[in-house]
């Protein structure tokens, strides 16, 4: 095995953020004046200076691709890509764009404080293993509602999934190749589909997924809070 590889950050941006109640797709909402894919991009330039980056965006959201990059100082190389029904085809249509042995990073467009040293924990972890899905603890009290009532589930074996999955390409590529099912909520299950194993790495509490309006001023706070602590 490559101890160094090809890399790719594949960040899916196709949906229409309807829950958040806003014409505008809540990828190309801002943050602190920023677009959010903005914070996602430049996490992944952060981490590595030779990575390629794919946005899969709305098709009707395309021309917004250009709004986020101006957000840059300086010119920024992203290949942009059009969504397909569901996410899967939306990460079918980025995984085109791979070429040869590659790590590739699969990451939520919605999930804008991702780390530059999550990015790199997870490479290295996916060199070693083939995959690496970030996760955090189960802090609340859960149960399971079925047709006999409900119960509490031990939250102790309990995961949180976040993004970047990310996987060596000669696993994650066939994998993607399946035929669709409602199953498959995301590249590890489909992975998973498709009868291999999957590894688990440490994600952070601070990797939110923004859906809702009040998620926004929670990434607001954070991005306040990081900013203030590197300075």
């Amino acid at each position: 095995m490559k101890i160094d590889r090809k890399k790719y950050a594949i960040i899916v941006a196709g949906g229409k953020g309807t829950r958040m109640g806003n014409a505008l797709p809540k990828q190309f909402l801002t943050l602190n004046g920023l677009p959010m894919l903005y914070y996602s991009i430049k996490a992944f330039r952060d981490a590595f200076d030779d990575i390629e980056i794919v946005l899969v965006l709305p098709k009707d959201g395309i021309s917004f691709g250009q709004m986020v990059l101006k957000a840059f100082d300086e010119r920024i190389d992203v290949t942009i890509v059009a969504g397909g029904e569901t996410r899967f085809h939306s990460v079918q249509n980025g995984l085109n764009c791979i070429v040869g042995d590659a790590v590739v990073f699969v990451h939520d467009g919605a999930r804008p404080l991702v780390s530059a040293d999550m990015i790199r924990r997870c490479y290295k972890v996916a060199l070693q293993k083939g995959s690496a899905i970030p996760v955090v603890a189960v802090n609340d009290s859960m149960r399971i509602e079925d047709d006999n009532g409900n119960r509490p589930v031990d939250r102790s074996k309990l995961r949180k999934v976040q993004t970047p999955q990310t996987f060596l390409s000669e696993l994650l590529l066939p994998a993607m190749q399946q035929s669709y099912t409602d199953a498959f909520t995301d590249e590890a299950t489909v992975v998973e589909a498709f009868g291999k194993q999957v590894f688990l790495t440490s994600g952070a509490n601070d990797n939110i997924k923004v859906t809702t309006i009040e998620d926004m001023f929670v990434a607001e706070a954070l991005l306040n809070h990081r900013a203030h602590i590197e300075r």
